[in-house]
C-alpha cells in the first residue's frame, strides 16, 4: 500500500446541547434541530441499505444534473487523461476491488485520479474486461428509472458519504453503530471483509475460527504499517440497537438471512451484510466465541430476519419503529452479482409503504453501503486512516421530505444514526467523544420541511412488484469479495 497524506479538518461549535464537533462538514445538531422540533410526525424509519455504487456511477439523471446535483460527466485518470464517463448496463460480468487498498489508490492524496489503477475482477467470458479505465462509467438510465423517480420527486443527496474507507463488512457496521471498532474504546477499527470466505460460510460471532478481518489502527496514517493485523470478526460496542432497546423502541434488521423453519432462529446463512452477527451481545453464539456456529439471541430471533419480511410486516400492520433493509445479492446492485432487480426491490419496498397505513408517518432513507471502486470525482474530507470514505448516493423519502429538493450539505451514515436518534429521543450511541459517527455528524434536517402539507404518494412503476420477490424461491446470493 502507498503511503498517503491526511487532511484533519476540525472545528468547534458552542450549542445548547453542548461542544460539537464537525468533520467532514457534517455537523451535529442540537435539540433546537427542525427534526426535534417536530416529533411526532415521524414515528417509523425505514433505512434501506444497497450496494457498491458511487453517486457519479448511478444518478447520471439530466433532471437531477439540471437542478445543480453535483454529477460529473468526465473523470481525470492516473496519466493526466480526462476520461468520458461511458454508459454502462447494471448487470456487469465485471466487478472492481473495493478494499482500503483500492480507496488509497483513487484518492492519491484528494486529487481523485487513481481510479484506473484499481483492480479489475472479470468473470469468465467476460467480453468488456479487463478494459482500460473500465470503472469511469456511468449506469443507463432506462435501467434505473424508479431510483432517478424517487429522487426527482424527494430529496437526492449529492453529498453524502460513506463513513469508512472499505467495503461492505465494515459498512454494515457502520450502519447500525457508526464504527466498526473492535472494543467500545479499542482504535482498531474493521477495515476489510473477511478473507478466503464463500458464501456457505457465516461471518461474525458465528463465524468459522479460521475467519480473520483486517483491521486498521484509526490512529496511525502511515499505511504502510497502519492495516497488517487481522481479528476474528466478533466485536463488543455499544449499538443504535441498544439505544433502541433501552426506550423500549421496536426494530427489525431485514437481512440476507435464512430461516430453518418458522419457529427457528435465522439459519442456513448470515454473511458479511449482516451487521448485528458481528456484534457479541446481539448475535450471543452458542459457544464462547471463535468456537461459535450460530446466533441464538432472543432478540436475534425475533428481530433478525430475511429481508422480504418487510413486505409481510407491512402488509399485516406490523412494521417496528426502525427498520434496516438490505437487499439479495440479485437486487443488491453490486457489479458482476446483480441481475437489475435492484431499483424494482426498492421501489417495491416503498411502494408497499406508500400506499399503507404507515406513509404519513415515515420517513424511508435510501443510501449505498460502498463506493464498489467506481468512478467518483468528489474528495472526502478524511479524518483519519480509515474515515472517510467516496460518496455514495442518497434518497429521502417521505411526506414530509423536500420535493424536488438537492441536498448539497454532508452527510454520512453517521447522520442517518443521528436522525434516528433524534426522531426518538435516543442520546447518542458514542462514549468517545467524537469516534463514533453519530456523534460528528448532521440529522439530515436540511432533507427535511415539517411545515410543508404532506407529500401525497404516487406509486412508482417498476418492473417488479412486491408479490415477484415475496415468490422468489432462489436462494439469497451475498457476493463475499474485496
Amino acid at each position: 500500500m502507498v503511503r498517503y497524506k491526511i487532511l484533519i479538518f476540525w472545528g468547534l461549535l458552542a450549542s445548547a446541547a453542548g461542544l460539537l464537533v464537525l468533520m467532514n462538514g457534517c455537523a451535529g445538531t442540537s435539540g433546537n434541530s427542525n427534526i426535534h422540533q417536530n416529533l411526532g410526525k415521524i414515528q417509523h424509519v425505514v433505512i434501506l441499505f444497497q450496494e457498491n455504487r458511487t453517486t457519479d456511477n448511478l444518478f447520471h439523471d439530466p433532471v437531477l444534473m439540471s437542478r445543480g446535483a453535483d454529477i460529473a460527466t468526465t473523470g481525470v485518470n492516473s496519466t493526466g487523461q480526462t476520461i468520458t464517463l461511458k454508459s454502462a448496463s447494471l448487470v456487469t460480468d465485471y466487478d472492481f476491488s473495493h478494499a482500503h487498498e483500492a480507496f488509497v489508490k483513487m484518492y492519491d492524496n484528494g486529487q481523485m485520479d487513481g481510479a484506473d489503477l484499481i483492480a479489475q475482477h472479470c468473470s469468465t467470458g467476460a467480453t468488456d474486461c479487463p478494459r482500460a479505465n473500465l470503472n469511469f462509467e456511468y449506469v443507463q438510465a432506462s435501467d434505473v428509472e424508479p431510483y432517478f423517480k424517487l429522487a426527482e420527486t424527494y430529496t437526492f443527496g449529492d453529498k453524502m458519504f460513506q463513513t469508512n474507507q472499505g467495503p461492505s463488512f465494515p459498512a454494515h457496521q457502520y450502519i447500525i453503530s457508526g464504527t466498526s471498532a473492535v472494543t467500545e474504546t479499542s482504535n482498531l477499527l474493521a477495515a476489510e471483509n473477511p478473507g478466503g470466505l464463500a458464501y456457505a460460510d457465516d461471518t461474525g460471532c458465528a463465524a468459522a475460527a479460521s475467519q480473520t478481518v483486517y483491521v486498521i489502527d484509526s490512529t496511525n496514517m502511515d499505511a504502510s504499517t497502519n492495516e497488517t493485523q487481522k481479528l476474528y470478526p466478533c466485536y463488543e460496542h455499544n449499538t443504535l440497537i441498544d439505544l433502541l432497546d433501552a426506550q423500549k423502541i421496536s426494530w427489525r434488521y431485514y437481512g440476507n438471512v435464512t430461516k430453518c423453519d418458522p419457529n427457528s432462529a435465522p439459519c442456513g446463512h448470515s454473511g458479511i451484510w449482516v451487521g448485528p452477527n458481528a456484534i457479541q451481545h446481539l448475535c450471543v453464539p452458542n459457544a464462547a466465541p471463535p468456537n461459535g456456529t450460530s446466533c441464538t439471541g432472543a432478540e436475534w430471533v425475533s428481530n433478525v430476519l430475511p429481508n422480504t419480511q418487510v413486505l409481510t410486516d407491512v402488509q399485516n400492520g406490523q412494521l417496528p419503529a426502525v427498520s434496516w433493509v438490505i437487499p439479495d445479492g440479485k437486487a443488491s446492485d453490486h457489479p458482476n452479482s446483480n441481475t437489475g432487480e435492484g431499483p424494482s426491490w426498492v421501489a417495491s419496498v416503498v411502494n408497499a409503504i406508500g400506499n399503507s397505513q404507515y406513509w404519513n408517518n415515515t420517513a424511508i432513507i435510501i443510501t449505498w453501503d460502498d463506493w464498489g471502486g467506481l468512478f467518483d470525482h468528489v474528495a472526502p474530507t478524511v479524518r483519519n486512516s480509515y474515515e472517510y470514505g467516496f460518496r455514495v448516493p442518497l434518497i429521502v423519502v417521505s411526506p414530509y421530505a423536500k420535493a424536488a429538493y438537492i441536498s448539497h450539505n454532508p452527510h454520512d451514515f453517521g447522520s442517518i444514526l443521528k436522525f434516528v436518534e433524534t426522531v426518538f429521543g435516543l442520546g447518542t450511541i458514542d462514549t468517545k467523544a467524537g469516534g463514533y459517527a453519530d456523534s460528528r455528524s448532521d440529522d439530515l434536517s436540511d432533507c427535511f420541511d415539517f411545515n410543508q402539507t404532506p407529500l401525497v404518494f404516487t406509486t412508482v412503476p417498476t418492473k417488479y412488484d412486491a408479490n415477484y420477490f415475496l415468490s422468489d424461491k432462489r436462494p439469497p446470493v451475498d457476493p463475499d469479495d474485496d
